[in-house]
């Protein structure tokens, strides 16, 4: 059984959000603060009552709560805000999940239905506390409770009740449990059989009893009973045998006689992905939730993660969280989740064709598109420092990065990424040159000459010459020529710190030193005139 969708409300930085997700990869992406952990979160909370690693019936909190929902609390303390978390399961074989409670009071859904709500038990003491509202400051979570019940209005599920089971796979941070990740130890524990717990814990308790037969432990022991003198009860050193599953408290997990949690971040995280995608209870369908798998890894060791993920995982569900345009675009941008203004777009429409070309060329920086909040789309690293050049110019000495403008260069790949563009509504600009074929570039973006967002912008006029080099003609309608056509021969000779003589010679060097020549007139304090098509674009 795998979840297809998720509905939050007034969960951290959410009011509302419905979510579908996809049975199988889901990669979510969006800018910080858009919600991508608090979903992850959310989820995990649903299916396991955890929260940052601990049981949150022992830790709530009013932060918890939608900033918004506690405000409007305060302003009316008559209505007790509520946080709900609903999970809906795909149809299948559970039918004491099955039932009608739910936001949108479906019969037949199947589901878990996570709530933290005022516990009417307090109602009278509440009553006190309201004849005087105006002292009324924060949330009275002490009134609080956590219900937790199927969509069939069955109150006595517990975690291991729920079919899905979940592992949540953070390497920013490490949560331990005694010297212990307690992901880790989770992830162990679902691999195995009710035989083999049974076995660790009855060794367990041979170390205990071992333990307190050393006879330095029973010297320490005789010691430490004498000093108890305001009491009968004898007091004693022990290893904790209270629940039935003390093993997962105090044992740690060592690799290559290292303690797990002395090993690298990056390998923790290869490693509890690892052991969660080789759940051995096969008939449980694994939910593995990732937070941002590119943190503390290597370029290889991340592109090896991802070929984990991708590789004979096809009935797992997977949900990654991440901020790196290699790990969208290697997984699948069909797959992706943009988050922005709490409202959620997909890229699953695009061509196959794109799908494929950035699976195989994950280099090119789509995130930083979809991310920012307008781009210009240049070939290559010196048409980008000439249009940040001409841009700061126009706005007071500011990059466009600083008004949240990415300038992104992005080779042959203009039609790729404005079909991206195209599908989230994204303002971009195109700048190119036309190799003095305008037709051909009409041609080209015919598709986009009538959009509201997306515009093409090149030099119209073609340029000609009589130059060659070697035993080809060179081409005046490009961006260097461009911009001696705008300017000087003098001008450009005292900002490139040259003495040519003729235009010519200075097109030549230009050709062979477009990064040079670019570098220079973005740190010119000379007064440059850029062409009429990069200002249009900066308009």
């Amino acid at each position: 059984m795998k979840i297809k969708k998720i509905y939050i409300e007034n969960f951290k930085s959410f009011r509302k959000l419905e979510l579908n997700v996809n049975g199988g990869l889901n990669i979510l992406v969006g800018n910080n603060e858009a919600g991508k952990s608090t979903i992850l979160e959310a989820i995990h909370l649903a299916l396991t009552g955890l929260l940052n690693g601990k049981y949150l019936k022992n830790d709530l909190t009013e932060y918890l709560f939608n900033y918004e929902c506690i405000q409007e609390y305060l302003e009316n303390p008559e209505t007790l805000p509520y946080i709900l978390i609903e999970i809906f399961f795909e149809d299948g074989s559970y039918p004491q999940f099955e039932g009608k409670l739910n936001y949108e009071k479906k019969d037949k859904e199947s589901g878990v239905s996570f709530k933290i709500a005022f516990d009417e038990k307090y109602q009278n003491a509440y009553n006190e506390l309201l004849k005087d509202k105006d002292n009324i400051k924060t949330l009275p979570i002490e009134y609080y409770e956590i219900v937790w019940s199927s969509f069939g209005r069955d109150y006595s599920i517990t975690s291991r009740s729920i079919p899905i089971k979940s592992a949540f796979i953070d390497s920013s941070s490490n949560r331990f449990q005694n010297g212990s990740d307690v992901y880790l130890s989770r992830i162990i524990r679902e691999n195995l059989d009710e035989n083999d717990l049974v076995q660790i814990s009855q060794a367990h308790r041979k170390m205990r009893d071992a333990f307190m037969e050393d006879e330095s432990i029973q010297t320490i022991n005789s010691k430490v009973k004498t000093h108890s003198t305001l009491t009968a009860k004898e007091l004693a050193l022990s290893v904790e045998l209270v629940s039935k599953n003390a093993w997962e408290n105090s044992l740690m997990t060592y690799f290559d006689d290292i303690p797990f949690h002395f090993i690298g971040k990056g390998e923790q995280c290869i490693i509890k992905t690892d052991l969660a995608l080789s759940h051995k209870k096969s008939k449980e369908s694994n939910l593995l939730l990732i937070e941002e798998p590119e943190n503390h890894l290597s370029h290889t060791k991340l592109n090896a993660l991802i070929n984990k993920i991708k590789t004979g995982n096809e009935d797992k569900q997977i949900i990654i969280s991440t901020h790196s345009s290699f790990v969208a675009n290697k997984l699948g941008l069909e797959h992706l989740i943009f988050l922005h203004d709490k409202q959620t777009t997909r890229l699953n429409k695009l061509s196959p064709e794109t799908q494929r070309f950035f699976e195989k060329i994950a280099g090119y920086d789509t995130l930083r598109l979809i991310l920012c909040k307008k781009a210009i789309l240049v070939e290559g690293d010196s048409d980008e420092l000439v249009i940040q050049k001409a841009y700061m110019l126009q706005n007071s000495e500011k990059l466009p990065i600083e008004d949240e403008i990415d300038v992104i260069s992005v080779g042959i790949a203009f039609k790729r990424f404005l079909e991206i563009a195209e599908k989230i509504n994204k303002e971009v600009v195109v700048l190119t040159d036309s190799d003095g074929n305008v037709e051909a570039l009409d041609k080209k973006y015919k598709k986009y000459s009538k959009s509201q967002n997306i515009k093409i912008c090149f030099d119209r006029d073609i340029d000609s010459g009589d130059l060659n080099i070697g035993d080809k003609p060179y081409n005046y309608n490009t961006l260097e020529p461009k911009i001696l056509k705008f300017n000087s021969l003098a001008k450009l000779n005292k900002i490139f710190g040259t003495s040519y003589a003729t235009e010519d010679d200075l097109r030549k060097y230009m050709k062979s030193n477009k990064t040079e020549c670019a570098l220079k007139i973005f740190d010119t304090q000379e007064d440059i005139v850029f062409p009429t098509y990069i200002m249009d674009a900066i308009k």
